[in-house]
């Protein structure tokens, strides 16, 4: 499964954006989600999806961000909003097998928060 990112860009601190994540190959069977990395951090779970429909999300980004899969299950989405400078990252699509545990990332989009 190879994952493309888009949606990154700059955005004023209480803004939104919406990434989006496709995958070429099949995706239908894969949970799909998002991690960030911050300049000198590990890189961390933002959220995720799995194909039963839960979903979990990190503490700090509970009831601001929201992760969906589109109809075609080839896709997932996150949208952020209430963004804070603390949110500035690159975000990573993850596609994960969920008998094999093999995983798939995509390039990276950045979210930029600044005034």
């Amino acid at each position: 499964v190879q994952l493309q990112a888009f949606g990154g860009g700059l955005v004023q601190p209480g803004g939104s954006l919406r990434l989006s994540c496709a995958a070429s190959g099949s995706a239908i069977w894969h949970h799909m989600g998002w991690y960030r990395q911050s300049p000198g951090k590990e890189r961390e779970l933002v959220a995720f999806r799995y194909t039963d429909g839960s979903a979990n999300y990190a503490d700090s980004v509970k009831g601001r961000f929201t992760i969906s899969r589109g109809d075609a299950l080839n896709t997932v989405f996150l949208q952020m909003n209430s963004l804070a400078p603390e949110d500035m990252a690159v975000y990573y699509c993850n596609a994960r097998h969920p008998i094999t545990n093999k995983e798939s990332w995509g390039q990276g989009t950045l979210v930029t928060v600044s005034s």
